[in-house]
């Protein structure tokens, strides 16, 4: 019955608040030119940001004219709550994670790429390790041939959950950076082990981008 009473909750209301709520934000994005200009020519790509920063993630990737996204989000509790608001955003929902379903997952998120979705994704989700990137992002862009944007994302002043994810809620009207990488194509080529370390590389840049994202968002107060 709660969740029930949760989940209409979300359908009626509880969207139209988180949507506001990111409305307030004032949002700095970094290097995204690439990004809009891929955006703009009608191409698609896979966008990857860390779970604990999907509240702006989601938010700031949103389907547009022009502009349609796929989202990945677990087959749990809390990804069938998540789905509920990412519905009412416009994205298409494709649901399984690399715990739950994850195969046919996999061939939904290049279904979707293939058809002319571009995709979003939190690569350490849906149950962490924290930044610790898993397959799914990678292995779509590689078997597609489309390019692999990701996101850094920082909230200097936000309440951070007691969750795995340390997941971030930046409070209302205050500053945020979103630090995009350069288009990345992961070659064809790259199977087992060089794919691994390809993957901890694009790790390795995430976290980079995300560190970049909080100097500036302290240093510039937000304002870049």
């Amino acid at each position: 019955m709660k969740k029930q009473m949760i989940l209409l909750a979300l359908r009626i209301v509880l969207w139209r608040v988180v949507l506001l709520w990111c409305k307030t934000l004032k949002i700095s994005r970094v290097n995204a030119d690439q990004f809009d200009e891929l955006k703009r020519s009608g191409k698609n790509v896979v966008v990857a940001f860390w779970h604990g920063s999907m509240f702006v993630g989601w938010f700031l990737h949103r389907p547009e004219v022009n502009w349609n996204i796929s989202a990945l989000v677990s087959q749990s509790t809390d990804g069938e709550f998540l789905s509920t608001i990412l519905e009412r955003w416009k994205y298409t929902m494709i649901r399984g994670s690399s715990h739950i379903g994850g195969k046919e997952a996999m061939q939904l998120m290049v279904d979707e790429v293939e058809t002319g979705n571009s995709l979003a994704i939190t690569p350490d989700g849906p149950r962490g390790p924290r930044h610790e990137m898993k397959m799914g992002a990678v292995r779509v862009a590689q078997r597609t041939g489309v390019p692999l944007i990701l996101v850094g994302i920082a909230a200097p002043k936000k309440k951070q959950l007691q969750s795995w994810d340390k997941f971030d809620v930046p409070r209302p009207f205050s500053s945020v950076v979103a630090k995009y990488s350069e288009p990345i194509i992961v070659p064809k080529e790259l199977n087992n082990e060089s794919l691994d370390e390809f993957k901890l590389k694009m790790q390795n840049v995430m976290m980079k981008l995300t560190e970049e994202a909080m100097e500036l968002s302290r240093g510039n107060g937000g304002q870049v």
